[in-house]
């Protein structure tokens, strides 16, 4: 069993878990992610770990309520368990010197983006943090990025930071040569890491993306989570989850996401899971 030590509300249906897994926070590396159920017969969801403490012996994970399987997970109190987290999963980010980085989130994305955003500046990077949401209570981390990054902000309404979306402010860095990035992070929704894709590629800036199809057993074996990636399969969970940008298939990953959406399918609780890896 795992036990929750801490459970805070970060913005409307989001909650960050502190949770007891001394093996998983020494085997970590930034990019990875842990599959945790909540108890028998629970679904299997797969989570970023969001930041790991390896002298407390402990991973934080930030989780969205969209389904029956993460509300359950977010109900979960300081001093109850999950029973199973099985990671760290995915490869690890390949961290380097790259020079200025920006690092790109859209909504809850942005837990994901963290870890990554937080090793970037560790290695010497000049990091931007560019991060967004419908308005400002669902903006997350905007804090803890500050801590080593600059942060721009985006908000759908305009009431926090710049009004519109993550990518017009991309565009603005893209366009000024003195503050171009010479490598970019993307995690969130697909058609916004597809934007942010189509963005750099004229100006040839690696570009690298966390992808979230729909993944079982975070092993390879069942399938779910292949994705074309410069024309050739890859499955998410053991290739990735991070991708090159550039040659990703966002099409078809578009297509593969709503497979399991209500009316597409009669798999029950998978559709609930695919629900909630889509919109982590």
């Amino acid at each position: 069993m795992f036990e929750v030590l801490n459970n805070e509300v970060l913005a409307p249906s989001v909650h960050r878990l502190v949770l007891r897994a001394p093996r998983v926070a020494a085997a970590r590396q930034p990019g990875q992610f842990v599959i945790v159920r909540h108890s028998e017969g629970s679904e299997r969801i797969p989570l970023t770990i969001a930041d790991a403490d390896t002298d407390a012996g402990t991973i934080t994970l930030i989780i969205q309520a969209v389904g029956d399987g993460t509300q359950e997970l977010v109900d979960t109190r300081a001093g109850q368990a999950f029973q199973d987290v099985a990671g760290p999963l995915g490869r690890a980010t390949d961290i380097e010197r790259w020079g200025k980085v920006a690092c790109v989130g859209g909504g809850v994305g942005t837990a994901v983006l963290f870890p990554l955003a937080k090793a970037l500046a560790e290695v010497g990077n000049e990091v931007t943090s560019i991060i967004g949401g419908r308005g400002k209570p669902y903006v997350i981390l905007r804090d803890e990025l500050d801590e080593f990054s600059k942060v721009l902000v985006t908000t759908e309404d305009g009431s926090l930071g710049t009004k519109g979306f993550v990518t017009a402010l991309l565009g603005e860095m893209l366009a000024d040569e003195s503050r171009r990035p010479d490598a970019v992070f993307a995690v969130g929704p697909v058609p916004m890491m597809a934007a942010v894709a189509k963005q750099t590629r004229p100006y040839a800036v690696k570009t690298m993306v966390s992808l979230n199809p729909i993944m079982v057993d975070g092993t390879g074996m069942c399938g779910g989570c292949r994705v074309t990636v410069g024309g050739e399969v890859k499955f998410a969970c053991v290739d990735g989850p991070e991708f090159d940008g550039h040659l990703v298939d966002f099409e078809e990953l578009a297509d593969r996401q709503k497979a399991y959406h209500e009316g597409n399918c009669c798999l029950g609780g998978r559709a609930q899971a695919a629900e909630e890896r889509a919109s982590e």
